[in-house]
């Protein structure tokens, strides 16, 4: 099997728990290590992999091939067009970059180049989304007219992470949570003809975005509602599909970054499984009858992201989170943003 060497930019909590177990468990990857600036952590967690000192020994190491920009939002653009100019493949978190502009730029230099560019959007491997998708693809509630995404957490204290809470142009919610439940809506139902936002400012230090409602509509009837926001105690079903024949409702479940938290591997047998209490309620007919019954979630697979990030790098696939992917959920959040400025629904048939 052919060995993709792969080194991240932060070994903080996105590359100890999203990236590094998952590239150092695929037999096709090899993890080289990390660019750590003060605390020196990963060599502990994987003996024998390089505590790089700076991005460009990150960069000048021939020996990788894969870098996965895993920093702040607002550093992803520079550090990401360093690593293509490098002649590296690369793999940035969410919310890929700062603007719609940025982001086609890269898609741009990674074409010119013949290099691979995947959007970190792991929540599409989500069991809660996982099974969505499953009750939609098979049709199981008719068409699709209305429905809700939500990203809700009670979380009223600000982030000890400051570059999540000082004004930048990657701090805020709707580049945060906001890029997962945009990308997920995308995933389902593709860009929109149009956007109309309402977005704020809840707790009462914010100062960044913490709260929001953005309408996607399509042609014909379809709405789609993406939400998020910090004051919500109480769980409610973030995933609501209203159809022309009946309803799916499901609970953001997934118990995948918990377990990975507390020490979990992804080989473990348990790993991705749900509580049977986490089931979706599915209201609908089937052939004349009318159905109302719990829907077992389906295992959350993050181990899934990588393999389809190996297949695409040795040419037997595609990636799955893709440059354009990314480049729409920029063109949804650029115009989320134009559209709470401006109190106006903006048309997305429009260069942003």
């Amino acid at each position: 099997m052919e060995k993709i060497g792969a080194a991240l930019l932060s070994f903080g909590m996105s590359g100890r728990v999203f990236h590094a177990p998952f590239l150092d468990l695929h037999s096709g990857f090899e993890l080289l290590g990390s660019w750590e600036r003060s605390s020196k952590k990963i060599e502990e967690a994987y003996p024998g992999v390089k505590s790089y000192e700076s991005l460009e020994a990150v960069l000048d190491d021939p020996e990788v091939t894969l870098v996965v920009v895993n920093t702040p939002t607002y550093t992803h653009y520079d550090y990401a067009r360093k690593a293509l100019e490098a002649g590296k493949h690369i793999i940035v978190e969410k919310a890929f970059v700062s603007t719609t502009k940025e982001a086609r730029d890269l898609a741009a230099l990674a074409q010119d180049k013949g290099l691979h560019i995947g959007v970190f959007q792991n929540r599409r491997f989500d069991s809660d989304f996982r099974t969505v998708k499953s009750v939609l693809d098979k049709g199981l509630i008719g068409e699709v007219v209305e429905a809700s995404i939500a990203f809700h957490r009670y979380k009223a204290e600000l982030s000890p992470k400051t570059h999540k809470e000082i004004p930048s142009a990657g701090a805020g919610i709707i580049k945060d949570l906001g890029a997962h439940v945009i990308d997920q809506a995308l995933a389902l139902f593709g860009l929109p003809k149009s956007v109309f936002a309402d977005i704020g400012i809840t707790r009462p230090d914010s100062q960044v975005d913490d709260y929001f409602d953005i309408l996607l509509r399509y042609e014909g009837d379809l709405r789609v509602h993406v939400k998020g926001g910090y004051y919500f105690r109480e769980p409610t079903p973030e995933f609501a599909f209203y159809g022309r024949k009946g309803t799916f409702l499901k609970s953001r479940s997934d118990v995948q970054e918990d377990q990975l938290q507390a020490g979990m591997k992804p080989d473990d047998p348990a790993y991705g499984l749900e509580s049977d209490d986490d089931k979706g309620l599915l209201h609908t007919e089937v052939e004349g009858e009318i159905i109302k019954e719990n829907i077992p979630t389906l295992p959350g697979d993050y181990k899934a992201y990588y393999a389809e990030v190996y297949a695409a790098l040795t040419g037997k696939g595609k990636m799955p989170v893709t440059a354009e992917d990314g480049i729409q959920v920029m063109q949804v959040i650029d115009a989320a943003f134009l559209s709470a400025k401006e109190g106006k629904v903006i048309p997305l048939d429009l260069e942003s």
